[in-house]
């Protein structure tokens, strides 16, 4: 809900008449009654902790030079560092379409967390404006339409986005959020459906999916997202992987020249190529999931009948694990190490593979402790991933271009990083720590508040029933640094 200013007094006191009300279930001998003159009031009070959260950071900011802004300076009322911050702030806040702004432009709270020093929009240029101190969608979509070869002769869409300094962004936010050198990260690489509805340019049917889609491609490393690429519905599962994988390391590296770089993925990715490429590069290994056939099910006979043994034995399911050097008849150049696992249940035989460069000294030297502890730790990513699209609507992808999608998509990032930030800054330690965007943002970001605005102060007055009162002061300390001061009655 966006801020609702007050009509009129209530008329149960005043006596005034045509004020809209609301008549519910009596309580007793009392009328429940109900009506929008609460005043100015938000039910988006806790944007002020997503505020907090990219001031420690500047994620905002710095994502903002993605783009070139050509507009006339004399004619411009939102900057696109402030078009960006309400966009942003609009998806972490569970508003997931352009339309949603035409309503969101009049809550000053929200004009207060992108930084409008007018926030309630008194003194906008034009009358109809004036009440909004935010863009409109037709604003906003400029952000999204512009054209890679727009300039300042264009006519109206004049923003471009710079794609490639967006890829530096992502990687550049992980690098800043982590901080020191660690002695080891791991890459998480996956390819994810995203479904399209209309005639977008690069859907396609996808069999596996029985849907028109997208493919996008996203990188993690543990709850740090690097990559999120639209691709077409066409594609290959692995198209681009070499080329962001190459790109991403060499930026970290850049920062990190030591860390040692473990990149992980499903059987997708065992693609010559890619496996090369990690064993011609000192400190970067792999472990990938590895399609089965009849060759590798031999080699894993003698271990499938030990499980099927202690599955008949038993009467619970079993699992043994063997490993072994394994090269495929024409597409692989070399042997490489693989770990199998002859899984028996009453299901049936479940064998299952990995291939990996790491060597047997490694921490995760025991062929079951790299398969269960190591390989299958690559399911968190899915959660991430699920976070991007059922969370921040990374899949609300109706724009016409393949372009414009693809800064919906990084839109919807940047509020991950956001998320994100908030979640390691400001609720490390608390019961929240791990919790799920979506999470956050009902118990700490859906608040109400009522919104006053004096002449040295910005009031925000929360609901004093509001019933996680005490977690949000911690959040705020961890923010801020201040702590919250007891006002006098």
């Amino acid at each position: 809900m966006v801020a609702v200013s007050s009509r009129q007094k209530d008329s149960a006191r005043s006596g005034e008449a045509g004020q809209d009300r609301m008549f519910f279930e009596d309580l007793g001998r009392r009328q429940v009654i109900g009506g929008f003159d609460g005043g100015t009031i938000s039910s988006d009070g806790g944007a002020v902790l997503l505020s907090a959260a990219n001031k420690r950071e500047r994620i905002i900011e710095h994502f903002s030079q993605c783009f070139t802004d050509h507009r006339d300076p004399d004619l411009i009322e939102h900057s696109v560092q402030e078009l960006i911050a309400q966009r942003v702030y609009g998806i972490a806040l569970g508003y997931e379409d352009l339309n949603d702004h035409d309503e969101l432009r009049g809550d000053p709270l929200l004009g207060v967390v992108v930084g409008k020093e007018d926030p309630t929009g008194a003194t906008r240029r034009r009358e109809q404006d004036r009440g909004k101190a935010l863009g409109g969608k037709s604003t906003l979509n400029r952000l999204e339409l512009t054209g890679a070869d727009a300039g300042p002769h264009s006519r109206y869409k004049k923003i471009v986005f710079n794609e490639a300094a967006a890829e530096r962004f992502l990687v550049e936010s992980f690098l800043a959020a982590v901080g020191e050198e660690p002695s080891e990260i791991i890459l998480d690489i996956d390819p994810t459906n995203d479904p399209v509805h209309g005639e977008q340019e690069g859907r396609y049917f996808q069999g596996y999916y029985d849907q028109y889609c997208f493919l996008p491609l996203y990188i993690f490393c543990g709850e740090h997202l690097l990559l999120a690429r639209l691709r077409p519905g066409w594609v290959d599962a692995t198209q681009g992987a070499l080329e962001d994988l190459e790109r991403i390391v060499g930026q970290i590296r850049q920062r990190w020249p030591t860390v040692h770089i473990l990149v992980r993925g499903d059987a997708a990715f065992a693609r010559e190529e890619l496996m090369q490429w990690a064993e011609q590069r000192p400190g970067v290994d792999f472990v990938f999931g590895l399609a089965k056939n009849a060759r590798l099910e031999r080699l894993l006979e003698r271990t499938m009948f030990w499980a099927k043994v202690r599955h008949v034995l038993t009467g619970v399911a079993a699992r043994e694990f063997d490993e072994f050097h394994y090269q495929t008849l024409d597409s692989w150049s070399r042997p490489r190490r693989v770990i199998g696992k002859a899984e028996v249940s009453a299901g049936g035989e479940n064998p299952r593979f990995v291939v990996t460069s790491l060597a047997p000294q490694h921490s995760y030297k025991e062929a079951q402790a790299l398969y269960e502890q190591l390989y299958c730790a690559r399911g968190d990513m899915e959660n991430r991933i699920k976070e991007q699209q059922l969370d921040l609507f990374a899949d609300r992808t109706s724009c016409h271009t393949l372009r414009a999608n693809q800064i919906r998509l990084y839109m919807a990032s940047v509020a991950y990083v956001l998320m994100q930030a908030l979640r390691r800054l400001g609720l490390a330690g608390t019961k929240l720590a791990k919790a799920q965007c979506s999470t956050i943002r009902n118990k700490l970001l859906k608040i109400e508040a009522h919104f006053r605005l004096t002449v040295r102060k910005v009031w925000i007055s929360f609901s004093s029933a509001y019933p996680y009162q005490e977690l949000f002061l911690q959040v705020h300390q961890a923010l801020t640094g201040r702590q919250a001061q007891a006002q006098a009655p």
